[in-house]
């Protein structure tokens, strides 16, 4: 069974080697989510590191131990390990590239308008790197980027830094989903190792000896960089796929969370990623689903099927937002309650988000909006400040207060534990449309509520209740 964030930060730790030595010295260049879990989590297991971070506030807030990203179990790890002196974040990249013998590369490498990876931020780390070597260094690419990445990575190094500096470039690519991300690195499914040496190979076995056991998989460069972008490409596909299971479901008028759970049994299918509802977003599968495509146009390789993936993931919304105008019909002045605006719970994250499509829709639809999330809204805010027609709620019951519809966005627990019952009496209509198929029919039939899903079938008013939409 998986531990916990909070019980893996219980748990003893090995933190010196043999000689009664704390482990490797490590750099990290980018402290939003990949970058801030890697520091923070190679100094829980040991390692002493140096996060680098252009952004002089957030490097501020780091070092006073203030998480900058909301995310399950950082804040003690943060904590423990600036106070035992193992890890310190600084504006200085020669700070993280002179006290290191393993730097890892991290920032963003967010899609462009033609749908490939930007990759500015990983050349301007490599081109940084370039003339602070002053010794053998491992450069590891732990961002997600496009196969033979890491050759443009070493091309640039040697063109800036001469032929006579010695280093390797290696690939161990992050699996970590937000929400669980501190679980995901302490606890790992997997390590992928691409490395084209055995000496930048043997220091990553190192680095990680003190990791839970897992399988590890050591391979070149190259194929570790294709691993990730494959893995992400493959769990959209299953996404999608449910999805477009969904659609049939609420057709044939079946439950699609049934459907998922028997076909999920089955172990050539497993039951991860088969939940039915908006799709997937945030800053990883869309982007890495993108940039495969495009990886594969260019190579002459026919992907037709990542194609509909993604032409299925896109048209989630626009089926919500159909549920939507199918409950209320006219939508002008009505007051919605949305609850959730993170592309997923248990993070601050909004990148790809259906709050982000959504909210503008019923925005210019005329709707009034009643807004909550646990941890998102003050991202959301920065785009969608308030006004007389949006409001942000300081908890859901305050949000569907005289509302004539909730939506639900985010798959939050704190929704899921909702009394029904309380929130009913509270609505002006007793209406949900809920993207994420979060409560069963019949747990809403009982509350007395209109329920319009995706994957269960719409429960209809009864006859009573007939005239109280508008």
């Amino acid at each position: 069974m998986r531990l916990t964030a909070s019980e893996l930060l219980r748990q003893p730790r090995d933190r010196e080697d043999g000689n009664g030595h704390v482990g490797r010295r490590v750099g990290v260049f980018g402290a939003g989510y990949a970058g801030l879990v890697t520091a923070a989590c190679l100094a829980e297991m040991g390692h002493t590191v140096v996060a680098a971070e252009k952004d002089a506030e957030a490097v501020a807030r780091l070092s006073a131990g203030e998480p900058t990203i909301h995310e399950p179990g950082l804040r003690e790890l943060l904590a423990a390990n600036l106070e035992a002196g193992r890890l310190k974040f600084t504006t200085r990249a020669e700070d993280a590239v002179g006290a290191s013998d393993i730097v890892f590369v991290c920032v963003g490498t967010p899609p462009r308008s033609d749908g490939r990876a930007d990759l500015c931020q990983v050349e301007e780390v490599a081109r940084t790197i370039a003339p602070l070597l002053d010794g053998y260094k491992l450069i590891v690419e732990k961002s997600t980027v496009p196969a033979r990445t890491a050759r443009w990575i070493e091309w640039t190094i040697r063109r800036l830094a001469g032929s006579e500096r010695e280093f390797d470039v290696a690939s161990n690519p992050e699996f970590l989903r937000e929400g669980s991300a501190v679980r995901d690195f302490l606890e790992p499914d997997r390590i992928v190792i691409g490395a084209d040496s055995a000496r930048a190979r043997s220091l990553l076995l190192e680095l990680y000896k003190a990791s839970v056991d897992c399988p590890i998989v050591l391979t070149s460069v190259t194929t570790a960089e294709f691993i990730k972008q494959a893995a992400n490409a493959f769990l959209a596909s299953k996404i999608s796929f449910i999805n477009v299971v969904s659609d049939l479901c609420d057709a044939l008028d079946v439950d699609v969370t049934t459907v998922a759970r028997a076909i999920g049994l089955d172990p050539r299918i497993g039951r991860h990623f088969l939940k039915a509802g908006l799709g997937f977003g945030g800053s990883c599968l869309p982007k890495d689903l993108s940039a495969l495509i495009n990886v594969a146009e260019d190579h002459g390789v026919d992907v037709g099927m990542l194609r509909e993936v993604e032409r299925i993931n896109n048209a989630r919304i626009e089926r919500l937002l159909a549920k939507i105008e199918r409950a209320l019909w006219v939508l002008q002045h009505k007051v919605i309650a949305v609850l959730g605006v993170t592309f997923k719970p248990d993070t601050d994250d909004i990148r790809g988000a259906p709050s982000l499509t959504v909210v503008p829709w019923l925005r210019a639809a005329g709707a009034d909006l009643r807004i909550f999330d646990p941890a998102g809204m003050p991202k959301l805010k920065a785009l969608f400040p308030a006004d007389d027609r949006l409001t942000y709620a300081a908890t859901p019951l305050e949000a569907v207060r005289d509302a004539n519809a909730l939506v639900v966005l985010t798959d939050w627990d704190e929704f899921r534990l909702l009394d029904l019952k309380l929130v009913r009496s509270l609505m002006r209509t007793p209406i949900i449309v809920d993207g994420r198929n979060l409560f069963t029919p019949a747990e809403i039939q009982a509350a007395g509520f209109e329920y319009y899903s995706l994957g269960h079938g719409d429960v209809t008013p009864s006859a009573e209740r007939q005239g109280t939409r508008i």
